[in-house]
């Protein structure tokens, strides 16, 4: 086996293992860049973090986003049990530069964001998340907030031939069943993987035992390809379909009738060129998502029957060299491209008139979401890694971004607001950090970056859509600054072997330019239903004056090496000098103690989470104050029988009432005002997992 880069670089992670064991028929693969962290993370406190195993110590099904709310820093906003989008340090949407496979992405097709990239994968597929906390790496795609990279699992390449795995899972509260059932075949020159997925998902209850409208059905499947040219060189394609049914959501006023996904990536690369080029990797992907909203089973259907169908293209890809002029010095160089393109529009059939009488004749309109818009952008960057000595890396990376928008087929009173035409942005960002390793159990990292996010295309070109978690309608603005933060990160990583103590702390501070938010203009009005408050529409803008700081801070004590308690703590504050509030989405203080014993055949935990409340708001977003809560989760997994998992779960096991400050409120339901989402009661949960 080829020596893997020192853990010092950062280098890309193997996507395959290999085995030493004499009695197996060993195979040697190629590392293909589909993870962006490697090595130990003892010494990346800050720059980098992976997060736990989630093919190990499975416990209950999940929705891929649940998954964050495991990793500290994170949170999520909640518009049901489905479109769950992750929100780190109060960054989000786009802010986050979400993908998964090393640079794979799927741009949602609802303004309402009712299909993000988290319901087009299955969360047990996913073996891990991998994270850059910050703008502090140029080398997989414009970075504003941070990098969230969802690693699918790969074959087992332990040995030729057939093997595969099998789970499933239940929930009590919502009575909801998931499954899975992966394959996979591998021969020395080729291996072969297919996946196929079922999860059907009822209404949950909360802790006042209401029941909340939040039911849907999905399956998914996949097959994966590699084939190896040589023992340095290889070839990879994935493809991908996921199918959502029947989707309520108890915050936005229509639900999805379908959501259909579809998703192909090709790898390849290439390794141990020579002495000064090492790699050569190359990534293409094209994701398409189909989408259909109606508001069917809403009030508003008897008076306005409204039918939406949208469509998202994504294009892009990576070519990247390794070159290494010395021992000390590694460098990367690039060019990626990410291409958006959205269309579709709305159908409203309006039956009755402003006094709720019938028409006699109802009438049609026809409105266009998107006005088929597209972005494109072009990327060029390089990143070096300079072993300065022993004890000290030094990390430095410039990227241009050449961005290219237009919208071809724009409303009449759009097109009167502004002079439309192709525009073009170039965006300069950069990094520059240090890692010291101070002693054997402490490391030192300090980092910047600046990190250049153009607006995407609900901020440019939305015309009167409700796309937030307020009842305004939004207007786009093509004319946009690009966003830009100036994230400045310290941080510790060490332990005390003496006392069995592991502990790690990150302080940033963010200062952005050209923040962007909808803000509300009083010489317009609503475009429709024009006497329903709120009568003025918000219209996107730039803010000169904001910035957030925060730190995230974690302390685990082991015992006997079997038995634990951790505690993990985040907090943010997040400040909009302009309109002298809070930024939206800010998520309070989270605190997590956990206590737990980790066995080789069976691990359990009891996790106190405390959430503070949150009384730094922003009402122009429509934000009131939210009170703290406690909740406490019971887990429990054992291995009885060989390759056997099972896993068991008491979550909100005190049956608590309440709701996250990030969860959107209620709208267009019969039987909710507008008050947040409120999360669900009581749940048991069961998992089983297989593999042979």
């Amino acid at each position: 086996m080829k020596k893997i880069f020192s853990v010092l670089f950062s280098m890309l992670l193997s996507t395959v293992s290999y085995s030493q064991e004499k009695k197996l028929d060993t195979i040697k693969r190629i590392k293909l860049d589909e993870v962006i962290v490697t090595g130990n993370i003892k010494i990346d406190p800050i720059h980098t973090i992976v997060s736990n195993k989630y093919d190990k110590n499975v416990v209950q099904p999940k929705n891929v986003a649940d998954l964050f709310n495991f990793i500290n820093g994170f949170s999520v906003i909640k518009r049901g049990n489905y479109a769950i989008d992750p929100s780190f340090r109060a960054s989000q949407y786009e802010q986050l530069n979400i993908q998964y496979d090393g640079g794979t992405k799927a741009m949602n097709a609802c303004p309402n964001r009712m299909d993000p990239i988290t319901t087009h994968i299955i969360p047990e597929e996913i073996a891990k998340i991998e994270i850059i906390k910050g703008p502090y790496t140029v080398r997989y795609g414009a970075t504003f907030g941070g990098i969230i990279n969802m690693v699918t699992q790969k074959p087992n390449y332990l040995e030729n031939g057939f093997h595969g795995k099998a789970s499933v899972g239940y929930e009590t509260n919502g009575n909801s069943f998931v499954n899975m059932l992966q394959l996979q075949y591998i021969q020395n020159k080729y291996d072969i993987v297919g996946n196929v997925g079922y999860r059907s998902f009822g209404n949950y209850k909360d802790g006042n035992d209401i029941e909340i409208p939040s039911s849907f059905l999905s399956t998914d499947y996949g097959l994966k390809l590699g084939y190896n040219f040589s023992d340095d060189e290889r070839l990879q394609i994935h493809w991908r379909q996921s199918f959502g049914r029947d989707v309520l959501h108890a915050g936005l006023p229509m639900d999805t009738d379908y959501d259909n996904s579809s998703i192909i990536s090709l790898d390849y690369k290439a390794s141990n060129i020579g002495e000064t080029l090492k790699n050569i990797s190359a990534k293409v992907y094209y994701s398409y998502v189909d989408h259909l909203m109606t508001n069917n089973n809403r009030p508003s259907f008897m008076m306005t029957e409204a039918a939406s169908s949208v469509n998202a293209t994504t294009m892009g890809g990576k070519f990247e060299l390794n070159w290494q002029p010395s021992k000390k010095l590694n460098i990367f160089s690039g060019i990626d491209a990410l291409l958006i393109t959205r269309d579709g529009g709305r159908t409203r059939t309006v039956k009755l008139n402003m006094m709720g009488m019938p028409l006699a004749n109802p009438v049609v309109f026809n409105d266009k979401v998107w006005q088929d818009s597209y972005i494109n952008d072009i990327g060029i960057f390089t990143e070096a890694k300079w072993e300065a000595n022993a004890t000290t890396i030094l990390t430095a990376g410039i990227r241009n971004d050449i961005v290219v928008s237009n919208i071809n087929d724009p409303e009449a009173d759009f097109a009167a607001m502004y002079n439309l035409k192709k525009r073009t942005e170039n965006n300069i960002s950069g990094t520059v950090s240090m890692k010291k390793i101070i002693s054997s159990n402490l490391t030192f990292e300090a980092a910047y970056g600046r990190g250049v996010r153009s607006a995407n295309m609900i901020e440019r070109y939305i015309n009167h859509f409700n796309a937030g978690s307020d009842p305004y309608e939004y207007i786009g603005n093509p004319n946009l600054k690009a966003e830009v933060n100036n994230q400045f990160e310290v941080g510790l990583k060490g332990s005390n072997d003496k006392r069995n103590i592991n502990f790690s702390t990150s302080v940033y501070y963010s200062n952005f330019e050209n923040y962007i938010v909808g803000i509300v203009d009083p010489t317009l009005t609503r475009k429709f239903m024009p006497t329903k408050p709120p009568v003025n529409p918000k219209v996107f803008r730039n803010l000169d004056n904001a910035y957030k700081t925060g730190f995230e801070a974690m302390t685990q004590v082991n015992f006997s090496n079997d038995y634990f308690f951790k505690g993990e703590f985040a907090y943010v504050y997040a400040k909009n000098n302009d309109l002298d509030e809070s930024l939206p989405l800010t998520p309070p203080f989270n605190t997590k103690l956990t206590v737990g014993v980790k066995k080789p055949t069976y691990w359990a935990n009891i996790q106190f989470n405390l959430t503070s409340k949150q009384e730094n708001i922003a009402p122009s977003f429509g934000e009131t104050k939210t009170n703290g809560y406690q909740t406490v989760d019971l887990r429990l997994g054992f291995n009885p029988l060989k390759n056997t998992s099972v896993g068991f779960a008491i979550l909100n096991a005190f049956d608590a009432y309440y709701h996250n400050h990030l969860n959107f409120s209620f709208a267009n339901q019969s039987n909710f005002g507008i008050t947040p989402i409120t999360e669900p009661g009581r749940n048991i949960t069961a998992f089983l997992q297989y593999n042979f």
